[in-house]
């Protein structure tokens, strides 16, 4: 998979400008000399028409309190059989936000100097789709629909819950980081992963986002 876009100012000034690094390259989708199927890519009818020109629009229905800050532990995505461990994500050197081990493919991370999950805002989780063994945590991500729940286990012992309001795919060249990345005026989530096909020579060629709002709390 590649690596994560980093942007300027909506969610830390320290992630400035868009840059993709290729870290899991989809090898083993070669592994006995042919181009295997990749990773389910989001349909359009999974695609958000927000009014705010992100992935979500808001209602006066959807709001819900949002709850104080508190670092995450655990991502679950039942639909797509997703119940992962986070870990705290950093910046790369160059800027760019870090991606968990490729060694370990069962973890997820977060951007731990941002929003945590729940909080008012926008948070940011991230996993490799495969590495050079096969699939990881996030392989099944563009299969997602709309209305489907995320869950959020939460240090505090809260379970932040979520509800996606859109799934998208972006080519790395037009990654519109102000839309993943900006701020939000309600608790909201993004979980990012590589995507936007495969090719031998450059690995995927963009990202998979999903756009999600809290809708409860337990």
């Amino acid at each position: 998979m590649r690596g994560f876009p980093r942007t300027g100012g909506p969610v830390d000034a320290a992630l400035t400008a868009v840059t993709l690094f290729a870290l899991c390259s989809g090898a083993w989708l070669l592994r006995d000399g042919a181009a295997a199927p990749g990773p389910p890519q989001p349909s359009a009818a999974q695609a958000g028409a927000g009014q705010d020109g992100r992935g979500a629009r808001e209602s006066p229905g959807s709001a819900v309190t949002a709850l104080p800050p508190s670092p995450p532990r655990r991502i679950r995505v039942p639909a797509i059989r997703v119940d992962a461990p986070l870990t705290g994500l950093g910046l790369t050197r160059a800027g760019s936000l870090d991606v968990p081990p490729a060694a370990r493919p069962e973890l997820a991370g977060w951007y731990e100097a941002g929003t945590t999950p729940g909080e008012r805002g926008t948070a940011i989780v991230a996993g490799h789709v495969d590495n050079a063994e096969g699939p990881a945590v996030f392989y099944r991500l563009g299969s997602l629909a709309k209305g489907s729940t995320i869950e959020v286990d939460r240090r505090d012992g809260r379970v932040a819950v979520f509800t996606v309001d859109a799934v998208e795919v972006y080519d790395a060249r037009d990654f519109p980081d102000a839309k993943v990345y900006g701020p939000a005026r309600r608790p909201e989530l993004r979980v990012i992963t590589c995507g936007g096909g495969w090719s031998r020579g450059t690995g995927y060629r963009g990202n998979v986002v999903v756009f999600a709002h809290l809708t409860g709390s337990r």
